[in-house]
């Protein structure tokens, strides 16, 4: 389960609720939240590990991830821009993928975390992450959402 941004609770309480029935009693609960910063990697699993107390969800590890804002590799880079290539000219204007670099990193960086610890698990719960309107337009913010999921196992994504 990744808990991207606080949505008051529901991408708790989904997967904790799957893992109550029987076809999914032997299901393992792995929490993943990020921190903006490193130094607070403690207090940010602290947190996460009273809220599930909290909420009497069992889980079997609480990881707190510190490097989003790491710059992307170049591989996912070159799959993210491969879909924006395979849109029709202009879908996606350069001005707005200018203006959003940041936040496309963060998405690519996500997408690389998510490979990374969840590639093996038989379902991911993410937090959906929400567009500002006005500020990123529908193609860019799917094609986000599609280098995110991609190459991962069944992904439900939560708001």
């Amino acid at each position: 389960m990744w808990w991207l941004y606080d949505d008051g609770g529901l991408t708790l309480l989904l997967p904790y609720i799957l893992t109550t029935r029987q076809n999914y009693s032997g299901c393992q609960l792995r929490v993943f939240s990020l921190a903006n910063r490193k130094d607070e990697l403690d207090r940010e699993t602290r947190n996460m590990a009273a809220l599930l107390a909290k909420f009497r969800i069992e889980f079997s590890s609480v990881i707190v991830i510190p490097d989003v804002t790491k710059r992307a590799r170049e591989e996912t880079k070159a799959d993210f821009n491969a879909i924006v290539e395979s849109l029709p000219e202009g879908t996606i204007p350069e001005e707005e993928l200018l203006d959003n670099k940041e936040k496309t990193n963060r998405h690519l960086r996500l997408s690389e975390l998510l490979e990374e610890h969840s590639k093996e698990a038989e379902m991911i719960f993410m937090t959906l992450p929400l567009p500002r309107r006005g500020q990123v337009s529908a193609p860019l913010y799917l094609a986000w959402l599609d280098v995110m999921t991609r190459n991962l196992p069944p992904t439900l994504l939560i708001r």
